[in-house]
C-alpha cells in the first residue's frame, strides 16, 4: 500500500522483544473483547455493563477470585504439561487422559488404605498426602510414557496416541465411579466416594498449597530449559532431531523423558481438580467438563511461546474470563455457553496475533525510479 512517498511494508522480524511481544497479546486481548462486544450487544446487553460484571466478580470479589485462582492453577499445571513436550516439537494432546490417570491413581492408593468418607482409621494426613501427590505424578507419568515410549521407539504420530489414550481413560474413569465401580459414591451416585475432610489440599493463607508447587515449577522449567544440560537437549532435539542424535542425544530417551514429565504436572492437575478445589473434593460428574477445559491447555502454551513464566498471565487471563462468563451468562440471563465463546473468540484472535510475532507492518520511503527516455531518431 502507498500513500504519497511512502509504502506500507510487511518484513519478517529478526527479533522479537519482551515487551513488543507482550505490546502484541495485550493488543490481541483488546481486539477480541471488542469483538465479543458484538454478542452482548446483538443480546440487548450493554458491554461495558457485561465486562464490567465478569472482571469485577473473576478477579475482585471474595467468591469468585478463589474460583479463578483454583482455575488459574489447574489450567497452568495443563498448559507445563504441553509446554516440556512442546519444547522438544513434540505434541502432547493427551493431558486429559493423564490427569485421568493422575486422579484414578490417587483414588487406587486410597483404596488400598481403606480410605472413605466414613472411615478415620487410615494413616496420618501429613503422611497421607505426600503420598497422594507422588501416586498423582506417578500416574500421569506413566501414562505420558506410553505416548513416548511409542514416539522415541517406532516413531508413531504422538498427536494419534495421546487422542485415543484419552478416550480410554475417560471410560475407564466412568467405569470406576459407575454403579458397581470400586470408587462409587456409596450414596450410588455416578461420581466418586468423597474425599475426607483431614486429606483436602493443604491451605496456606487460604490458597491450595497446589499454587505453590506450579509457581515453582514454573521456576525450575524456566531454569532448566535455560541453564541446565537436559533443557538444552530437549531444546536441540525440538529444532532438529536429526542433528541432535548425530550430536549425540538419544532420539529414544528425550520423548519418553518429555511425555513422562508432562504426564505427571496433568497427574498434578487431576489432584488438584478433586482435592483442591472447593465443593469439589471427588471425581464429580462433571468430569468431562474439566477434562474439556485442559486443552485450553494447549492454546495457553501456544500463545505464550512456550516459554513457562510467560504462561502464568496467560493462565491467569483465560481462567478468570472462564468464570466470569459463566457467572455473567446467568446474572445477565445471557444463553449457556457464554464462557466457553469468550475463551473461543480469545483463543482464536491470540492465535491469529502470533502473526504478529514473525512479521511487523513498516512504513518505508518508496524508491523513486528513474525511467530512462530514449530519443528515437
Amino acid at each position: 500500500m502507498r500513500l504519497g512517498s511512502y509504502q506500507l511494508k510487511l518484513e519478517k522480524r529478526v527479533s522479537l522483544t519482551t515487551w513488543q511481544a507482550v505490546s502484541i497479546s495485550v493488543m490481541a486481548i483488546v481486539v477480541a473483547l471488542i469483538l465479543f462486544s458484538l454478542i452482548f450487544a446483538l443480546a440487548g446487553i450493554s458491554p461495558l455493563e457485561a465486562y464490567k460484571e465478569i472482571f469485577s466478580f473473576s478477579f475482585a470479589n471474595p467468591f469468585g477470585l478463589p474460583s479463578t485462582v483454583n482455575r488459574f492453577i489447574f489450567l497452568l499445571l495443563c498448559t507445563y504439561a504441553f509446554i516440556i513436550p512442546y519444547r522438544a516439537g513434540l505434541w502432547n494432546i493427551g493431558m486429559t487422559g493423564q490427569l485421568y490417570a493422575g486422579a484414578l491413581t490417587v483414588y487406587a492408593i486410597l483404596f488400598a488404605f481403606g480410605v472413605n468418607k466414613f472411615n478415620s482409621t487410615y494413616p496420618s494426613a501429613w503422611v497421607l498426602i505426600p503420598i497422594m501427590l507422588i501416586g498423582a505424578a506417578v500416574g500421569g507419568a506413566a501414562l505420558g510414557a506410553i505416548a513416548g515410549y511409542l514416539k522415541g521407539k517406532y516413531n508413531i504420530n504422538e498427536i494419534v496416541v495421546t487422542m485415543m489414550l484419552n478416550f480410554m481413560m475417560f471410560w475407564l474413569v466412568s467405569f470406576m465411579i459407575k454403579e458397581g465401580g470400586l470408587f462409587m459414591n456409596p450414596g450410588g451416585r455416578g461420581e466418586s466416594f468423597e474425599l475426607p475432610d483431614a486429606l483436602h489440599a493443604p491451605l496456606i493463607m487460604d490458597i491450595p498449597i497446589t499454587i505453590f508447587l506450579v509457581l515453582g515449577v514454573g521456576v525450575l522449567l524456566t531454569y532448566m530449559f535455560a541453564r541446565s544440560r537436559i533443557g538444552y537437549e530437549i531444546r536441540a532435539y525440538g529444532h532438529n532431531p536429526g542433528a541432535a542424535e548425530y550430536a549425540g542425544i538419544s532420539r529414544f530417551r528425550i520423548p519418553v523423558l518429555v511425555f513422562m514429565m508432562g504426564g505427571a504436572l496433568a497427574g498434578w492437575a487431576g489432584y488438584h481438580y478433586f482435592a483442591a478445589v472447593p465443593g469439589v473434593y471427588k471425581i464429580a460428574r462433571n468430569y468431562g467438563f474439566f477434562g474439556d477445559l485442559a486443552f485450553y491447555g494447549i492454546i495457553c502454551g501456544l500463545i505464550s511461546q512456550g516459554n513457562p513464566l510467560a504462561a502464568i498471565p496467560v493462565a491467569f487471563l483465560f481462567g478468570g474470563l472462564s468464570v466470569g462468563g459463566r457467572f455473567v451468562q446467568g446474572k445477565l440471563g445471557m444463553s449457556f455457553g457464554v464462557d466457553y465463546a469468550l475463551l473461543g473468540v480469545l483463543m482464536i484472535t491470540l492465535v491469529a496475533f502470533q502473526f504478529f510475532y514473525r512479521y511487523k507492518f513498516v512504513w518505508a520511503k518508496a524508491r523513486k525510479e528513474s525511467i530512462d527516455v530514449g530519443v528515437l531518431s
